[in-house]
């Protein structure tokens, strides 16, 4: 194994934090006067740095490592996740971005407030918040995780604090003072960094294997197929048009995480085309960390790989780095790795802190004290941001802790959480769009009864063995059932 940062490694490591550095003084130098512009820019974010934001947010640090991966092991089906997404995201264009812009939310869920009352709006948001926690602290553990090994060869308590913290403060250093528009700002950044890292990996794997036949090697090994025709596949189609299709369609339309971006557009028609972009943007990006485990199968496949370090198992892009990766590449490889976790943790601090401000606080204030000025509520944001970056460290903390001494159980459920509660939404949000039905007596009942469905058809509970697509559907059928319930508007 390779001993820790070699000199140009930590050259390049420190010029990417001075770059953060610089580029979030200068994005968050402008003047914000209240929290609508803190959480939407004001309406004023050009079209394509919302998409490639929306791009940056989409693609972790987990998925930076973790998509190489499955091209590793399978094949390049996975890419049919992302035209599920295409056509989720054509589907939010025309059906929810219209009403958000109607009435000019700045949270998704300020929808249901307009058609079940004050209460599911707050309901709505809580459900979200208490995902986006779990899920989020479990996600900055796994990228600290992967800094802390490639930083000091070890996951050491001390280690992985540090790593936490440098990952918390880079994503602070842009939301704090600069809002939505300073995170949109540097998620351009970051994209272009990971992505570039990802080209200089794949470009070195592909001089690394001489003079091989790639292309034929891979297709006698069966890795080049991209559709998978199956029907109990992960990736098969109907996987994709149904229960893939439902958790993109919650994932960029129905979770503030995401679609804060979309609210800072100018209007529904630039929101809309900067959504679309976005996932056409994202394929080839993905496309080319499938490439990159597709060659690293070419480049150990007649070596014996153990995918472990200190009792974690680990990816095989991650065993690549820790083992061979040379003094250099391996720098840029860890800031990519760092720019993809910064993120979609950045994003989510926004994100949170708009939902507890805007959905749950805002409201109650006003109702007793209607004369409060708004500065009061901008100073509050910023507030709110520190307070969830501190949950998303304990959160992270306590998966290190959990996953050391007690195994993956609440690391699975953290990563899930949010999907989990994705059924809920979207059965609230189908029955609020589509129908005249419903109440708001059913939205906790219909948010409660989808996360609950599929967190009972979870193989670590009850032992049922069934794919996360079906999951999906059904736990969207049960909420929108719930809420289809009774008579109509109730």
């Amino acid at each position: 194994m390779n001993s820790t940062f070699l000199p140009l490694d930590w050259i390049i490591f420190l010029g990417y934090f001075l770059i953060l550095a610089l580029s979030s003084y200068l994005f968050s130098r402008t003047k914000i006067n209240s929290s609508r512009e803190y959480f939407t820019s004001a309406n004023t974010m050009p079209t394509l740095a919302v998409a490639i934001s929306i791009l940056a947010t989409s693609q972790s640090a987990a998925t930076f490592l973790g998509v190489p991966e499955f091209s590793y092991a399978h094949d390049f089906t996975f890419i049919g996740f992302y035209f599920s997404s295409l056509l989720a995201v054509l589907f939010i264009a025309k059906f929810f971005v219209p009403k958000f812009y109607e009435i000019r939310a700045i949270t998704v869920y300020e929808l249901l407030e307009k058609r079940y009352g004050a209460s599911a709006k707050k309901q709505a948001g809580i459900m979200f918040l208490i995902g986006r926690v779990m899920a989020s602290g479990a996600r900055l553990y796994i990228a600290a995780l992967a800094i802390s090994m490639i930083l000091f060869l070890d996951i050491s308590f001390t280690h992985m604090l540090f790593s936490i913290m440098l990952l918390i403060i880079g994503a602070l250093a842009y939301t704090y003072f600069g809002g939505v528009k300073s995170v949109i700002f540097s998620d351009i950044i970051q994209a272009f960094i990971y992505i570039s890292a990802g080209v200089v990996v794949a470009y070195y794997l592909y001089l690394s294997l001489g003079d091989m036949d790639i292309i034929s090697k891979l297709h006698q090994a069966n890795k080049l197929r991209f559709l998978d025709t199956s029907l109990d596949g992960n990736f098969s189609l109907l996987a994709l048009l149904g229960g893939w299709f439902l958790l993109n369609v919650a994932a960029y339309g129905l979770d503030q995480d995401m679609t804060q971006r979309l609210l800072s557009c100018k209007n529904k028609t630039e929101a809309s085309k900067s959504l679309i972009l976005s996932i056409i943007f994202t394929i080839p990006v993905v496309l080319l960390f499938l490439t990159i485990g597709a060659l690293l199968y070419l480049h150990y496949q007649s070596t014996e790989v153990v995918q472990s370090f200190d009792g974690e198992k680990i990816t095989i892009f991650m065993y690549y780095i820790l083992n061979e990766m040379p003094e250099g590449l391996r720098g840029f490889v860890t800031v990519g790795a760092v720019a993809a976790a910064l993120s979609s943790t950045n994003s989510v601090l926004g994100a949170m802190a708009s939902v507890a401000v805007e959905d749950i606080y805002k409201p109650y204030k006003l109702k007793y004290h209607p004369q409060t000025p708004e500065i009061f509520f901008l100073k509050l944001s910023r507030k709110a941001v520190l307070f969830f970056a501190l949950t998303l460290v304990i959160m992270a903390v306590v998966s290190y802790f959990w996953q050391k001494y007690a195994g993956l159980s609440l690391i699975s459920f953290a990563l899930g959480v949010m999907s989990f509660a994705y059924t809920g939404l979207l059965g609230v949000f189908f029955s609020a769009i589509f129908t005249k039905r419903g109440s708001a007596q059913r939205v906790l009942p219909a948010l409660i009864g989808g996360f609950v469905t599929v967190l009972i058809l979870q193989p670590y509970i009850f032992n049922v063995h069934i794919g996360f697509a079906w999951q999906m559907l059904i736990g969207t059928l049960v909420s929108f059932l719930i809420m289809q319930s009774g008579v109509e508007n109730e």
